[in-house]
């Protein structure tokens, strides 16, 4: 697959992670742990099911335990941190917070083999972060509170989680995707674990809580992974962290139009900001 084309796969996963917070907010009252061991499963039997149908089942006998933990790691952390902190902090904000990712995957980025940061990528992801920061101060119906600093603490974790493993997965590009598979059913056995030791075990209670559920699993907590590994390993993933902040103003959007958070001049100017920052960044390197 070639680098541009690896890329554009990518971006499927950005339009996906954009309705996260939508769902998320909608499997209400599910906790976290068990809404993870739920869409993992959901999202790890297509996985394998897809392994299966295309003849790649033999390909993860020969993926090393330390990759698979690596990746368990990385899909159970960040959902776990991003579920928990959507219960103990406004959707909008806490979303936001979480989605510092994509100015972290820049700038960890550098630090790879062959790759390097230029200035239109530092001023890209200044943008990009300005933008999230308009959108935190004014865009929210609730304005800061502190009782909700434990919830954006946790999606500050979130974001340095999903940075670290995106950037991090560079370095396994002789690794099948088929093994996201894998990681996602381990994450929900996993989860179910750590759910029926430290949570109590709340069903949705609504139709709509079960298809949120079911569309958390087979979208951005399902098809997401796949897509976006292959655009992390063969892929641009400096576009693709900076093209990433399109995922938090397409996720406000997305909670407004759904009622549950605030339009705002700010997401306007938000938008401006983000969207300018991803094509300067983006124009970085094409030109390198």
């Amino acid at each position: 697959m070639t680098r541009p084309r690896a890329t554009a796969v990518g971006f499927v996963a950005i339009l996906l992670w954009a309705l996260l917070a939508l769902f998320t907010v909608g499997s209400t009252p599910t906790p976290p742990l068990l809404l993870n061991a739920l869409c993992f499963s959901i999202g790890g039997v297509l996985g394998l099911i897809w392994t299966w149908a295309s003849g790649g089942l033999g390909q993860l006998r020969s993926v090393p335990w330390t990759t698979y933990v690596f990746g368990t790691v990385g899909l159970f952390g960040y959902h776990a941190l991003y579920f928990s902190a959507l219960r103990m902090a406004p959707a909008a904000e806490a979303g936001l917070i979480a989605y510092l990712w994509p100015l972290l995957i820049v700038l960890f980025s550098g630090l790879l083999p062959g790759e390097h940061l230029r200035l239109g990528h530092l001023l890209g992801a200044s943008l990009g972060f300005a933008g999230a920061a308009v959108i935190i101060a004014g865009g929210g119906s609730t304005g800061f509170q502190a009782y909700h600093l434990p919830g954006y603490g946790l999606a500050l974790l979130c974001a340095l989680t999903w940075s670290g493993y995106s950037v991090l997965s560079r370095r396994l590009t002789d690794t099948p995707t088929s093994s996201v598979a894998v990681f996602c059913i381990a994450t929900a056995i996993a989860s179910a674990a750590l759910h029926l030791v430290i949570e109590d075990t709340v069903w949705p209670d609504s139709a709509f809580g079960w298809a949120s559920i079911l569309a958390l699993g087979l979208g951005p907590v399902g098809l997401a992974f796949y897509v976006w590994d292959i655009g992390v390993k063969q892929g641009d993933i400096q576009v693709l962290g900076t093209a990433s902040y399109a995922a938090p103003l397409l996720s406000t959007f997305a909670l407004v139009l759904a009622g549950i958070a605030a339009p705002s001049w700010g997401l306007a100017i938000a938008a401006l900001l983000i969207t300018g920052g991803a094509a300067l960044a983006a124009r970085a390197s094409l030109r390198r």
